[in-house]
């Protein structure tokens, strides 16, 4: 999978894109990621990219002509053009799992007061992270990255730990535990200890559904209820 951002600040890439899952994805060739600074596309000595909108208002509006460039220097004939922007869809994992098809993603982060309307010409699809307001759109590009890369195959260590994660299966994940057994007074449930692996399934069953109806019952249906 290739990946590609265009950005106004790619140096906040560099310390996520090199570190932990992210930089073994890139070492061992499962993904390709170039983050690519928009002020490239620019023609002024002043490198300007945004503009006053019109009919006036508060802020600054990213121009069309260098995303335009761009696009036209970064994208082939597969390339899903994705604008990190508010009025995008909620992103989650099913979406995840549905990028992860994708051979060539390029991911537009977001500025100012936004994007002239004519660039929206240029996305397949618009994605926010959430229902608040962030001050650009370098962090949810991460976020998008992330959760794509570490679903390609290879890239985890242990590939079944995907399908046991939170959200894997429309619940959260089940309580997780580990050594020592019994920490300031605290004890591990017994049912982990019993090697009964069926038993271990229908609790752990429970316990997600427990702790999705306490913490994201929006998550629940009549099928995990």
């Amino acid at each position: 999978m290739q990946i590609d951002v265009l950005t106004l600040f790619p140096r906040m890439f560099e310390g996520i894109l090199n570190e932990s899952i992210l930089k073994r994805a890139q070492e061992n060739k499962k993904a390709k990621i170039k983050v690519h600074d928009l002020r490239r596309w620019t023609h002024d000595k002043r490198r300007t990219v945004d503009d006053k909108p019109y009919g006036g208002g508060p802020g600054m509006v990213i121009k069309p002509e260098p995303v335009y460039e761009a696009c036209d220097a970064l994208c082939r004939k597969n390339t899903h053009v994705i604008l990190l922007t508010p009025q995008g869809r909620t992103f989650n994992q099913k979406i995840a799992w549905q990028l992860l098809k994708r051979k060539h993603i390029l991911l537009i982060c977001g500025h100012y007061e936004g994007f002239d309307e004519r660039i929206r010409m240029l996305a397949k699809e618009e994605i926010s992270i959430g229902d608040y307001v962030l001050t650009c759109g370098e962090v949810p590009a991460l976020v998008v990255i992330d959760a794509v890369v570490r679903l390609i195959s290879g890239v985890l260590g242990k590939e079944s730990s995907l399908f046991s994660e939170s959200f894997s299966d429309g619940l959260l994940e089940y309580p997780q535990y580990t050594r020592p057994r019994i920490f300031r007074g605290m004890d591990v449930p017994p049912v982990l200890l019993c090697g009964d692996h069926e038993k271990i399934e229908k609790w752990r069953r429970v316990q997600s559904l427990k702790k999705t109806k306490q913490n994201r019952k929006d998550l629940l249906n009549e099928d995990t209820t």
